[in-house]
């Protein structure tokens, strides 16, 4: 237990920086599901067939392309291309768009649980149909979405770590653990405190996600 200890207490401050990194890295890449997944939501339930279509599509690759597949041509084939992209920023979009197809299925399922007679009647009044969706649907399904799009953050924040391994992100978590790791040969010890770390972020998750439930109920 003493070793244990010993680990955390000379290697904090590698640990506090991973930590911060990969809340950096989780936070970036959920901006960018949440602004896609709603763009990408919206165009599901458009009236508009081929607007349907881009939306299902965009859907469709992204859930079923890996992640890991997704990293490398984010960030290897975007460089043998000539664009020289960061591995945080290849990280984050990576997993963020990755991420934004479930974002958009789990607002889409909100903007379904909202009445149809309340959208027919905007419509009637001569809201248009996006109108409808940003003033009337949207506001309403956020109460509905609020656990699903927890449970993508709680995944986010595991899938990270995928992201430290692939592109050798410096400073983030796993990268901090494996250095440490390397420099110790305290495996257990290193990578206990590593899992804490995870732990931390989604339990930490898991009650803000409550606790903005409980406010939204209460608003109701």
């Amino acid at each position: 237990m003493s070793g244990l200890w010993e680990v955390l207490v000379r290697n904090f401050p590698q640990f506090l920086s991973g930590f911060v990194v990969t809340i950096q890295l989780v936070a970036a890449a959920f901006v960018v599901a949440v602004v896609i997944g709603v763009v990408v939501a919206g165009l599901r339930v458009q009236p508009l067939p081929p607007l349907r279509l881009a939306g299902t599509i965009y859907v469709e690759f992204f859930r079923n392309i890996p992640l890991l597949v997704l990293l490398f041509i984010a960030f290897a084939g975007l460089r043998r291309a000539g664009l020289d992209i960061s591995r945080f920023a290849a990280g984050a979009g990576s997993l963020g768009l990755y991420t934004a197809a479930y974002v958009a299925e789990a607002i889409r399922s909100g903007v379904f649980a909202v009445g149809q007679g309340q959208i027919d009647a905007a419509l009637s009044l001569g809201f248009t149909y996006p109108r409808t969706l940003r003033m009337i649907v949207l506001p309403q399904a956020v109460r509905t979405v609020i656990p699903p799009l927890g449970n993508l953050m709680i995944a986010m924040i595991k899938n990270s770590a995928i992201i430290g391994v692939a592109l050798a992100l410096a400073d983030d978590l796993l990268k901090e653990a494996r250095v440490i790791n390397s420099r110790t040969f305290q495996t257990n010890e290193v990578f206990f405190w590593a899992a804490v770390g995870y732990l931390i972020l989604t339990v930490g998750t898991t009650f803000v996600v409550r606790y903005l439930e409980r406010r939204l109920v209460i608003r109701r």
